[in-house]
């Protein structure tokens, strides 16, 4: 698995947490990891963006930036409002591709879901992953409304042929409630998906020790970590 993509169901559902737990898990395994992000969007070129927000949790990855828009706005929105130019797939697919004769894992974020627009033609991060033939990590929200978005987004993967590797939920609640805690039961069984982890509310405040220590304990064994699943529904679920 040298590339995996990683998208959410839909924006501030913890991608990029995620994407730092998964890169610390690896890095405590002994493997060395790159992070690229397609496009950044609502960040000022002298503020630090999602990659580096991973690297200051995960700690010693390679990171990598397509480019960098300053509206918080999807890809093709804010690059045109900018006047710059598009990301396009064949380019997000290229860098990765490059990173990962370097790298033991590379971990691509997509900014949003996985249909946001990189460009006026249309292109997405399914679209990357398609030329990639990499499998795709989905980021959930853990309450009410995530059966839905979770299910579109695993079924476009596979109507496109590609592997969603399994859902990680991305900020689960101190006190979840019945919503959240049913979702852990209805997740896996209305995406025929598994359910590879849930990383705790407020993770990405932690300091870099205490995150880089904890996260692979948020994680399956798929991604690294030694979570377990059937313990986690068994303790939280109703």
């Amino acid at each position: 698995m040298p590339v995996m993509v990683i998208t959410g169901t839909g924006t501030e559902v913890g991608k990029t947490v995620v994407t730092a737990a998964v890169a610390a898990a690896a890095l405590a395994a002994g493997r060395s990891v790159a992070v690229l992000k397609a496009a950044q969007t609502g960040v000022r070129p002298d503020e630090p963006g999602d990659a580096e927000e991973v690297a200051r949790l995960a700690g010693a990855v390679t990171t990598a930036e397509l480019a960098r828009y300053p509206d918080p706005l999807a890809p093709a929105t804010a690059s045109r409002r900018a006047g710059r130019a598009p990301v396009r797939p064949h380019q997000v697919a290229e860098r990765a591709a490059k990173l990962a004769t370097e790298h033991d894992l590379v971990l691509v974020e997509g900014a949003g879901g996985l249909l946001v627009r990189f460009d006026a033609a249309g292109g997405t991060l399914a679209d990357a992953a398609e030329l990639l033939s990499a499998p795709v990590l989905v980021v959930a929200q853990a309450g009410l409304g995530t059966l839905n978005t979770t299910e579109l987004t695993v079924r476009e993967l596979r109507g496109r042929g590609l592997d969603p590797a399994g859902v990680v939920i991305g900020s689960w609640p101190a006190e979840p409630d019945l919503a959240a805690r049913c979702n852990l039961l209805d997740l896996p069984d209305v995406t025929g998906a598994p359910l590879l982890g849930a990383v705790p509310a407020g993770a990405g405040s932690l300091g870099a020790a205490d995150f880089r220590a904890s996260a692979p304990h948020w994680l399956a064994p798929r991604l690294g970590g030694t979570w377990d699943a059937e313990a986690f529904r068994v303790r939280e679920a109703p």
